[in-house]
């Protein structure tokens, strides 16, 4: 089983809209056949919590223009790690400090990683 075509299409525009944003270390892991409750994580860094809010605002924008909403959204206060929910893909935006502590590439080293050209 590997991630499904819709999820493959939201997880490039989501992709894009943090790498306009500057987001850094964009990785898409295709966790379908290690979850049920999603196909593919958004994995990427951000430099301080104004960036993280950036990076998530113009990934809800961008999603929010072909009309998918995320189910939950979790973090937004802190700003250090927002974890937003589409079913489909979950997008993790993380501070360096804490995706070099949690290390979720690691934690799903197992995974294949997904290939997105961003311009």
């Amino acid at each position: 089983m590997t991630a499904t075509d819709h999820a493959l299409k939201i997880a490039k525009i989501a992709a894009q809209a943090a790498f306009d944003k500057k987001a850094e270390n964009i990785t898409l892991l295709d966790v379908s056949e290690h979850l049920v409750i999603t196909d593919i994580f958004l994995i990427c860094s951000a430099n301080n919590e104004r960036q993280v809010s950036a990076i998530v605002d113009a990934i809800e924008a961008a999603l929010d223009a072909i009309d998918i909403d995320p189910i939950r959204r979790e973090g937004a206060r802190e700003g250090k790690w927002v974890l937003l929910d589409y079913f489909d893909i979950v997008v993790h935006v993380q501070q360096e400090e804490e995706r070099s502590l949690y290390d979720l590439e690691r934690l799903w080293r197992d995974c294949p990683q997904i290939a997105v050209e961003l311009v």
